[in-house]
């Protein structure tokens, strides 16, 4: 279908210097139990076309979805209108804009196809799984789900460019709300480990045999002592480490926002453009790749939406900052090298400069050597909450769960447990990284950026990691 819109396409394109079409075709679905009840079923479809015309010293793009031939041929003046407007105000010269003339085609690896599965399977499994929640009459709120997507997309050029790409999402989540008194705690499982594949990823993310285990986790919480405040070795597991790294090294690196682009909306950043190839993000042990090649991961692909292949790339080396996060159109504006990751969540959003798959590469550390390294400190585990300041610097995070490590042992749970520092000097208390047996592919689906907003999906893979020094406190109940 997607191709037959872009043959009529091609057939109406004006005699311009460059134009392209980026079409979108995504499906999601939604099942939910929630309390032993199936909320209502959701699908939503989702279908249209951004259409991007350079003539002469000018651009300009328009976005529909009526795609139809009298649609098309209407986004395509409106695009050309503008070009020919903005022509006097453009930032850079139009021979420098992105023109791919690649021919890739790009498909998530599926196992097992969701469809082969009955709707009423999948609701038997959240029914049972929701049952699973229900330890105890203090589980006051419970809930199961399982999220799916597919999205094609086709970007075609006047240059001869051809990139289509078929991606599959599945994205399970587990969730119980425990109660005593004025008490309550809530605990989360698996919602991190949303990625591309088929129904096999339910097995790999153990769902939904991890509902007894997360009922109980929120049981225990209710009874555990308050995180304590104090200066303290932390031990970040996974899927906490996974919003560390998106908050204090993904955006902060975003080129756009280091050229001020989201200074409006979402601040800018306290890196500069001056930083790279000799500031000292972190410690020698940090090591951050960019890296849309692992088919796992949520946010991989073949080329990003301005028709540049994706490649795995070092942003972060031995802890000296390397690259930033700036997609073609970025690089040109700052003279600067970045990478492929210009991404539109939608089919009415031009592409920006977002992260993708940026993960933490795995070092030599064993958990018992990481948790054996603390005198005195605390693990902690599954983000709830965070904030930081409009540079991406001043932080301060808080945990679901959090366990004491005293004299190089795992004690009691702790409840409440936050934690804060400044990223321009967090990553440099780095001591010790996980090996690959601590490692976890993990990602999340609403990244917010951008003005208009998108909202988008970005993987991150990290190993459980010690960091020396940090300011821990405790939450309110």
């Amino acid at each position: 279908m997607l191709n037959t819109i872009a043959q009529i396409f091609t057939r109406l394109a004006p005699a311009v210097d460059f134009w392209s079409l980026r079409l979108v075709d995504e499906r999601e679905e939604q099942v939910m139990v929630r309390q032993g009840v199936l909320s209502p079923l959701s699908t939503q479809i989702n279908r249209g076309a951004f259409v991007s015309v350079i003539t002469g010293e000018g651009s300009g793009y328009a976005a529909t979805c009526d795609l139809t031939a009298s649609g098309l041929r209407a986004a395509l003046q409106q695009a050309r209108a503008w070009a020919q407007r903005n022509a006097p105000h453009m930032l850079l010269d139009t021979r420098n804009l992105p023109r791919p003339a690649l021919q890739v085609h790009y498909q998530t690896p599926v196992k097992q196809a969701w469809d082969s599965i009955p709707l009423a399977d999948k609701i038997a499994l959240l029914h049972d799984a929701c049952a699973a929640l229900a330890t105890d009459a203090r589980i006051v709120d419970r809930a199961a789900w399982l999220n799916r997507r597919v999205t094609d997309t086709l970007l075609v050029t006047s240059a001869g460019g051809h990139i289509a790409q078929h991606f599959e999402y599945v994205m399970p989540g587990l969730m119980a709300v425990a109660n005593e008194g004025a008490r309550t705690q809530r605990r989360t499982g698996v919602s991190d480990g949303a990625g591309q594949g088929g129904w096999e990823r339910l097995a790999l993310l153990g769902f939904p045999g991890k509902a007894r285990e997360v009922a109980e986790q929120a049981l225990e919480l209710l009874h555990a002592p308050p995180c304590p405040t104090g200066i303290t070795d932390v031990l970040l597991m996974p899927d906490q480490m996974m919003l560390q790294i998106h908050e204090s090294i993904g955006h902060p690196l975003e080129l756009d926002r280091i050229l001020g682009d989201e200074r409006n909306f979402a601040g800018t950043s306290f890196v500069t453009q001056d930083m790279f190839g000799s500031y000292q993000y972190g410690s020698k042990l940090l090591n951050v790749t960019f890296d849309p090649t692992r088919t796992e991961q949520l946010a991989s692909y073949a080329c990003d939406d301005d028709g540049t292949a994706a490649e795995r790339t070092y942003l972060i080396r031995d802890g000296i900052l390397l690259r930033p996060l700036g997609g073609v159109t970025s690089q040109a504006r700052s003279g600067m090298q970045g990478v492929a990751n210009a991404r539109a969540c939608d089919w009415n959003r031009p592409a920006i400069d977002r992260m993708a798959n940026l993960n933490v590469e795995p070092g030599d550390s064993t958990f018992n050597e990481l948790v054996a390294s603390i005198e005195h400190g605390v693990l902690m585990e599954t983000n709830s909450s965070w904030s930081i300041d409009d540079s991406r610097n001043k932080f301060q995070f808080g945990c679901e769960s959090a366990r004491v490590i005293e004299n190089g042992e795992l004690k009691g749970l702790l409840r409440n447990p936050n934690y804060r520092g400044v990223s321009a000097t967090f990553w440099r208390n780095l001591a010790k990284v996980g090996d690959r047996n601590t490692f976890e592919v993990l990602g999340t689906p609403n990244c917010g950026k951008g003005e208009p907003q998108q909202v988008i999906h970005v993987g991150h893979a990290s190993p459980a990691c010690v960091f020396r020094g940090v300011d821990v406190f405790g939450g309110a109940d």
